[in-house]
C-alpha cells in the first residue's frame, strides 16, 4: 500500500509539474487574431514564416487521431494518390465536421481529380468555417479561372491580397488573370 501511495504521489507530481512547464509555453503562442495582423504588416523577409505559422495553426485539430487522418491525407496528395488522399479527407471530415482542414484537403485531392464541383462545395465549407483560409481562397480562385470566370476570379485574388498582401502566387496570379481581362477588350 505505501509503495502504490509513493507511486500515487509521484504520478501527481509529474502531472503538476507537465502542466506548470507547458502553461508558460502554451500562453507564449500569439493569439491567430495576431498572426493575421502580423501577416497584413509582414516585409519581404517576414511574411512567409508568419503565414507558415498560420497554416500550422489552422491543421491542429485538437485530436491526434484527427491530426493523423489530415497527415496522411497529406502525404496521399504529395504521392499524387487522389483517391486515397480524398479517403482520408473524407474520414476526417466525418469525424470532426467543424475542422476546416478536412475539407481543404479534400477540396485539393477532388482538384487533383478535376472534380471540380465537389471541390468547390469544399472550399465553401472551408471558408465558412475560416473565412480567412487564404489557402482555399486561392483554391477557388484557381477553379474560377480554370471555369474561364476570369472577373470573378480576380475578386477572389484581391479578397486574398486584404488577407496575406504578400503573398507571391497571388500577385502572379492577378497579373495572369489581368492579362487575360485586357486580352478580351482589344
Amino acid at each position: 500500500m505505501e509503495q502504490r501511495l509513493t507511486t500515487f504521489k509521484r504520478t501527481v507530481a509529474a502531472l503538476l509539474t507537465a502542466a506548470v512547464c507547458a502553461g508558460p509555453l502554451a500562453a507564449q503562442e500569439k493569439p491567430l487574431d495576431e498572426l493575421y495582423q502580423d501577416l497584413l504588416d509582414a516585409d519581404e523577409a517576414t511574411h512567409d514564416r508568419v503565414a507558415n505559422q498560420i497554416v500550422s495553426r489552422w491543421e491542429r485539430s485538437g485530436s491526434a487521431a484527427m491530426d493523423l487522418l489530415l497527415r496522411r491525407g497529406q502525404d496521399a496528395l504529395d504521392e499524387r494518390d487522389a483517391i486515397a488522399a480524398a479517403e482520408h479527407f473524407s474520414a476526417l471530415v466525418d469525424h470532426a465536421p467543424e475542422f476546416a482542414e478536412g475539407y481543404h484537403g479534400r477540396a485539393l485531392a477532388y482538384f487533383q481529380r478535376d472534380l471540380f464541383g465537389p471541390a468547390l462545395a469544399d472550399l465553401q465549407m472551408v471558408l465558412r468555417l475560416n473565412p480567412r483560409h487564404f489557402e482555399a481562397l486561392f483554391g477557388l480562385g484557381s477553379i474560377l479561372e480554370g471555369l474561364d470566370r476570369p472577373e470573378q476570379a480576380i475578386e477572389v485574388y484581391r479578397a486574398i491580397q486584404d488577407i496575406y498582401p504578400r503573398d507571391p502566387e497571388t500577385a502572379a496570379a492577378i497579373a495572369r488573370v489581368m492579362q487575360t481581362l485586357e486580352g478580351r477588350t482589344l
